[in-house]
């Protein structure tokens, strides 16, 4: 007997009148940062929409998003925002990654300025998918700071670097670190209120001769640990230094497996590392349409 024949399903098309909105977009990383890029959108999306399409598994996920605008010849301006719909000052990784995307559309040859609510930096290609900043550093040491947290003292080093950052040093690697239980417990710590911080744990590995250092982090505003973070980077080689643990040129090495390299001179610290487009496409309006997660999925109840 012949097998039977299964008529296809017809394939669900629109007519060009009948589209759905769509929001174009990019989808970049730096060195495991990954976030969705809008360039020059017709309106700024709100904190629903940054949240719902940030959502990892039931829409397109990211650990941010960026608003990137031309400025003019070689001058953009970008406007981040976390992946709980906030914006924050600074994200250094996803700085790197909008001058890439701002170099890809032509909007600069090998360099461009760009403008964040940190200040004006000056971003440039490194090399193939790599991409450096430079930045004033910290515009203060880091302070030494002991808190109670999670049942015992919590020694480390307060900086910030745009945005607030705690540094803790792990002697002993970073395989155990208590990303997850001790970075959220020191994100909402009083004393870091009313903003809350970043939390970094880092190690400097014996063979690296000074010039080595590797970093986790639980970030702000995703609200978990992420594969990288540019500014806890920063921070992390300004800890470093304060304990004389560490020299420039650094490079660190981050959970997404991607190393990092720190350097300054005159007073300017400059980050280079990797920075890729991953694709572009079009947002529908169901990757907006997300519920909340409910309260014993361990997921912060603002995502949605």
């Amino acid at each position: 007997m012949d097998d039977p024949v299964i008529a296809p399903r017809p394939i669900l098309r629109f007519a060009q009148d009948d589209l759905p909105s769509m929001t174009p977009y990019f989808k970049v990383s730096g060195s495991g940062n990954d976030f969705l890029a809008l360039a020059e959108p017709p309106a700024e999306p709100s904190a629903g929409e940054i949240r719902a399409w940030c959502r990892r598994g039931v829409s397109l996920g990211a650990d941010g998003l960026f608003v990137l605008r031309r400025r003019g010849a070689a001058a953009v301006a970008m406007d981040y925002f976390n992946a709980d719909g906030l914006p924050a000052d600074l994200c250094l990784n996803g700085t790197r990654c909008a001058v890439r995307l701002a170099l890809h559309l032509g909007w600069g040859a090998d360099r461009v300025t760009i403008e964040t609510p940190a200040g004006a930096f000056a971003g440039r290609a490194a090399g193939e998918e790599r991409i450096a900043v430079e930045l004033p550093g910290p515009p203060a040491a880091p302070r030494e700071l002991e808190v109670e947290a999670a049942g015992g003292r919590r020694h480390g080093w307060a900086v910030r670097v745009g945005v607030p950052h705690f540094v803790l040093v792990l002697p002993d690697g970073l395989a155990d670190a208590p990303v997850a239980t001790l970075g959220p417990a020191l994100r909402h710590h009083p004393a870091f209120a009313p903003a809350g911080t970043n939390v970094n744990f880092v190690h400097f590995p014996a063979a690296g001769g000074r010039r080595r250092m590797e970093i986790r982090t639980y970030e702000r505003g995703v609200e978990a640990e992420t594969l990288s973070c540019g500014t806890g980077v920063l921070a992390g080689a300004a800890a470093g230094l304060a304990l004389g643990a560490v020299e420039l040129p650094l490079t660190v090495l981050t959970a997404g497996g991607f190393p990092l390299e720190v350097d300054a001179r005159d007073g300017r610290w400059t980050l280079t590392g990797d920075a890729r487009l991953l694709a572009r496409g079009e947002l529908l309006p169901e990757a907006g349409r997300v519920p909340p997660p409910p309260a014993w999925a361990g997921g912060p109840a603002a995502f949605g």
